[in-house]
């Protein structure tokens, strides 16, 4: 209003969520400089308004009191407030002489989640990687979507080429170990995924639902099917011996494009439905209707997630999702599985061979796991700091990553973190169970004080589309932007501690454009790097990066296009685009690479394994997102509790009683947990939430400490992976469960 004081000023901002995949676009309302509300942007070209109780509490998230609002460094053992300039200098004189004398293996790397929520994260990270030149990187991945990644790059010879369900155009959509309703989606952008859901079966379509628990997801299905936990893979390849045998297979024109199905035809032969039914428990009578709804539908996508990838055979289980795909012809059809195009991703390539994709490139030092993408099992992690000889990691960069709860064997890396690095450095907005550890903690803004743009999101968004936010409040006193932390750490690292932070954006803007003058399909084919960067436009560093690659990009655009439509820009529905995806040696989607044929013979021997007693999962609340969400109370209490679900039937054959405590063991250990007796989880599979364990001491945060619930990570000791990418396998391993008295 007139005359009214500017800092107490009331007025509205557009911000694209952060705190999950759905990225939907908000309207804050903003006192002054403080957050205090947050709705849902009506006018959002992708979201129209949707928003879920993560986003609604924004303002609280962005105002936590227990946010870090500057660096802190360890003295004498204890972690005191420091200058950023302490921070960085601590940070240059430890690392590089460890460098120079160990070895750039020496210093591990862990990526977080979070990461790929923010600008920052997506931008700074390759090149912090780049110029250390480790070998020692460990992400998130590996504890969620690996087996795609991995299934991604042998089919089609890129892991980043993953194709999404076409949501708003599918008529049938058989969906495996996602719960979308609570987790929002995941390798499938799609803001209002409920309500795109709910538009499938009013249009007629069909939605099955293949899960252990009857989920939020589940109830909206017209068919659920309750699989045995871990055995996903053997569904899905009875489905597909079902579309060979009953010849049901139709890949249209994807014929053309395909190699293999005769030797996949083969590979799934012993496959039958009465094969798999005793092992899946689902009977063979339904898994031929299974198979037959998906054939007969006009057009029809398998979409697998976390509960079909963090099993024993994850990697074939995802695999098996595009195999369908392809054999029905869904694959890079409407309605079906396409790939989407972002604004931001490289100009499309001419069709034509590529380099494929390579497992094993190297192995980890103590039990020789193979590299996948570039990364070793975040499983391997403790072991890789705490086993002692030649390449030892000696100290540890975390950037948004809180691996104590995340990996297996949370006590062993806590130990290993405690008492084996020689120094540590962790990006984080909080002391939580890991970067309490840390010897130096660098913590970047609240949300709000922070531009946003989906680098990540939108190659899994079910619409083409592209969207930014300019940062909703200014910079704090004392506060350090969260691209400038990146790059002064990315200097300090490097060896070059002290030069301008803008140097490290110039020097990613360099690479780039001198990579894309001289690539005959790029827009600047041809142009000086010099003038071409002289031209580009922002406020800095990322946003100049920003405006790089979208003129570098598919859609002829600039960031001033993104400005002038704060509310997005509409690309248009998925088109079909295989030609230009397709980088395999062949040029065409190899159906049956070597690796995936080799490791069928382990998923034959399961046909004949005797299925475990009792089996866990783990679970996803709406209002929760892995560990990184349980210190907001409006986002705690109520279904969001860490207890263990279990079955009615199981409860009284073991003596559980709902309410009272009881303790899980398996290989890892044990835990104590209050059973929840409940039919939404089906008999022989108990249920606790992944996330939890917020009590240790040295941690910082405040409300998640008062119900900390136990780390369901801690049953395993981290020798059950998925061999081909290397993925910890956190569900469907067996238990034992019996009641405190």
């Amino acid at each position: 209003m007139p005359g009214q004081d500017e800092a107490t000023a009331s007025r509205t901002a557009l911000r694209i969520c952060p705190l999950c995949e759905a990225t939907c676009g908000l309207t804050l309302t903003i006192e002054g400089t403080t957050v205090t509300a947050a709705r849902g942007d009506r006018d959002d070209v992708f979201s129209h308004g949707f928003v879920c109780p993560k986003g609604a509490a924004f303002a609280d998230l962005d105002a936590d009191p227990d946010r870090l609002t500057g660096p802190l460094v360890r003295e004498d053992g204890v972690l005191r407030e420091a200058t950023w300039s302490e921070a960085f200098d601590l940070v240059a004189a430890r690392l590089r002489p460890l460098i120079e004398e160990h070895g750039p293996d020496s210093v591990g790397v862990v990526l977080g989640n979070p990461n790929v929520h923010t600008m920052a994260g997506a931008l700074y990270p390759p090149l912090l990687l780049s110029l250390l030149r480790t070998r020692s990187l460990f992400t998130a991945s590996t504890v969620d979507q690996m087996p795609k990644h991995v299934s991604s790059g042998l089919l089609f010879g890129d892991p980043l080429a993953i194709p999404v369900p076409d949501l708003d155009r599918t008529s049938h959509l058989l969906l495996l170990g996602a719960n979308p309703l609570d987790s929002n989606g995941s390798l499938c952008t799609a803001p209002d995924f409920p309500g795109r859901l709910k538009a499938l079966r009013r249009r007629g379509g069909t939605l099955v639902v293949v899960d252990p628990r009857r989920t939020r997801t589940a109830r909206l299905a017209d068919r659920h099917v309750p699989i045995r936990p871990g055995t996903d893979a053997l569904l899905l390849a009875a489905l597909a011996q079902v579309l060979f045998e009953e010849k049901l297979t139709a890949p249209g024109v994807l014929e053309e494009w395909t190699e293999g199905f005769a030797e996949v035809r083969e590979a799934v032969r012993d496959f039958t439905p009465e094969a798999v039914s005793a092992a899946c428990d689902v009977p063979a009578d339904e898994i031929r209707l299974l198979a037959r709804g998906l054939a007969a539908a006009p057009t029809a996508a398998v979409y697998g997630r976390v509960g079909s990838s963090t099993v024993e055979f994850g990697t074939l289980a995802n695999w098996l999702v595009d195999v369908l795909n392809v054999l029905t012809g869904n694959l890079d059809r409407p309605g079906g599985a396409l790939f989407p195009l972002s604004a931001t991703a490289p100009a499309p390539r001419p069709a034509g061979p590529g380099r494929g994709f390579a497992l094993g490139r190297w192995k980890s030092r103590v039990s020789g796991h193979p590299e996948t993408k570039g990364e070793l099992p975040l499983a391997a992690l403790a072991e890789e700091i705490d086993t002692p000889g030649e390449g030892r990691v000696r100290a540890l960069i975390t950037i948004a990553a809180n691996p104590v709860l995340s990996a297996p064997d949370g006590h062993r890396l806590d130990r290993a973190l405690s008492g084996h690095l020689d120094f540590m450095v962790s990006v984080d907005p909080y002391l939580n169970e890991t970067s309490r550890h840390a010897d130096v903690v660098l913590p970047p803004p609240p949300p709000s004080q922070s531009a946003h743009f989906d680098f990540t999101f939108n190659t899994f968004a079910v619409r083409n589309q592209v969207r930014y936010t300019p940062a909703a409040v200014p910079l704090e006193d004392g506060r350090m932007d969260e691209g400038e932390i990146h790059a002064r750490l990315i200097l300090a690292v490097g060896g070059m501690h002290g030069a301008d932070p803008s140097a490290v954006d110039d020097l990613a803007v360099e690479r780039a454009l001198t990579k894309a003058v001289a690539t005959p399909h790029s827009p600047v084919h041809g142009g000086d790097p010099g003038q071409l960067a002289a031209a580009l436009t922002g406020r800095g560093g990322p946003e100049r990066r920003l405006d790089m690659m979208l003129r570098l990009g598919p859609y002829d655009l600039v960031l001033d296009d993104l400005l002038a439509h704060p509310h997005g820009i509409d690309l248009g529905p998925l088109r079909p685009r295989l030609a230009q995806v397709l980088k395999t040696p062949s040029g065409k989607v190899e159906l049956l690479p070597a690796p995936i044929a080799a490791d069928l013979p382990r998923l034959r021997r399961a046909l004949d394994g005797r299925p475990a007693a009792l089996v866990l999962v783990g679970r996803r609340h709406l209002r929760s997102n892995n560990s990184w969400m349980h210190n907001i109370a409006k986002l705690n209490g109520g279904s969001n509790r860490c207890t263990l679900q279990v079955h009615p039937d199981d409860a009284a054959r073991l003596g559980l009683t709902d309410g009272a405590p009881a303790r899980i063991s398996a290989e890892g250990g044990g835990l104590e947990a209050v059973v929840e007796v409940t039919d939404a989880v089906r008999a022989g599979v108990v249920s606790l939430p992944h996330g939890w364990g917020h009590d240790r001491e040295g941690a910082r945060m405040t409300v998640a400490a008062a119900t900390p619930g136990v780390n369901v990570n801690q049953l395993l000791d981290g020798s059950r992976l998925d061999p081909l990418s290397g993925t910890a396998v956190l569900n469907g391993f067996p238990v034992d469960v019996a009641p405190i008295s």
